[in-house]
């Protein structure tokens, strides 16, 4: 399936004393992957909304494997699972320059119609840019 990758570097205000950065701050990081997956494929979370559609995180799971620190410069590579449905699950990489993976990370969304805060299938206008980045 299609990725994206992404970097940055971490933020003082993203570590703790030790200048670690805080595990919590990794949702951010993999929600900046899925922003920028979807951004690359043609569509926005903005014009999902626009479009009257949520997609809210249902799972989140990150198996930690070394710490990233203050500075470094770290990269989000986001990977959609497979074609979604209801449903739209990525896989992510986290990693620092020397190319150390850092974590590993899974979300699952679900599209959601805010009329009647119901679940949904995947847009076909959604599905159509997915086959289109597919075959690039």
């Amino acid at each position: 399936m299609s990725f994206n990758k992404i970097s940055f570097r971490v933020r003082y205000s993203e570590t703790d004393q030790m200048g670690v950065v805080y595990h919590g701050n990794y949702a951010q990081y993999l929600e900046m992957g899925r922003v920028e997956w979807l951004r690359d494929t043609g569509i926005s979370y903005k014009e999902l909304e626009e479009n009257g559609i949520m997609l809210p995180v249902i799972s989140l799971s990150v198996n930690y494997k070394k710490s990233a620190f203050y500075d470094d410069l770290i990269t989000v590579k986001t990977t959609l699972k497979k074609t979604p449905s209801v449903k739209i699950e990525f896989d992510f990489v986290i990693y620092n320059e020397k190319q150390e993976i850092l974590a590993e990370a899974n979300t699952v969304l679900a599209f959601i119609k805010m009329a009647n805060n119901r679940p949904i299938r995947c847009p076909k206008y959604l599905l159509d840019l997915i086959e289109k980045r597919a075959k690039k």
